[in-house]
């Protein structure tokens, strides 16, 4: 299957897509120094969450997938050198709402969960409305 979303994001910073198909994503995000937060490696939760983001939209996977809210936890710690796996399945549709959960993991410790709740528009968000 081949991702329509998020073409453009840098992999680096919010993962990489390692496997797609219909309803369901798997991110990987090898955390860098870049992404430290303090002296003991802590990753800032910023790179976390714009992974899971990532994993949701292409889950969706539609050309004009937006995120509309998000309830997330952070369970665990992630530290620079860690590998981390995020698995979105999508979980309703209602219309143009499509509601995803996601689970990240560290080898098998989980890290952070959450619901994203997308919408997948007609056109860009960025184009003039008509």
């Amino acid at each position: 299957m081949e991702l329509k979303t998020h073409l453009k994001i840098d992999q680096k910073l919010s993962g990489k897509v390692i496997e797609l198909k219909s309803g369901y994503s798997k991110v990987l995000l090898k955390t860098t120094d870049i992404m430290r937060a303090d002296e003991r490696g802590l990753v800032h939760g910023g790179f976390i969450f714009s992974a899971a983001d990532f994993s949701a939209m292409s889950a969706v996977n539609d050309e004009f997938v937006v995120l509309g809210s998000s309830c997330v936890r952070f369970i665990a710690p992630v530290v620079v050198g860690d590998e981390v796996i995020f698995e979105a399945t999508l979980k309703e549709v209602q219309n143009k709402k499509h509601i995803v959960d996601v689970i990240a993991k560290v080898k098998d410790k989980e890290v952070f969960s959450g619901e994203f709740v997308t919408f997948v528009l007609d056109s860009h968000i960025l184009e003039p409305k008509k």
